[in-house]
């Protein structure tokens, strides 16, 4: 039985997946990235974000290796 996400997990979903696509993006042309297009202005909150999306990349990972585990 799967349990259901937490408010974590859906958290750390929404920022892999923000960050698998801003990559897709870069991928596509350097010049995509959305994260610094929509947050420019604030380079702080750029830092930020990609800090939180990278954290939350190793947060689903031990979390998949755990549901593998079972």
């Amino acid at each position: 039985m799967i349990k259901e996400l937490n408010i974590l997990d859906k958290i750390a979903l929404v920022l892999v997946i923000i960050g698998g696509l801003n990559w897709g993006l870069i991928g596509i042309n350097a010049s995509y990235d959305l994260v610094q297009l929509s947050l420019g202005m604030w380079p702080t909150l750029v830092q930020l974000v990609y800090m939180l999306v990278g954290a939350a990349a190793v947060y689903v990972a031990v979390a998949m290796m755990k549901f593998a585990r079972k």
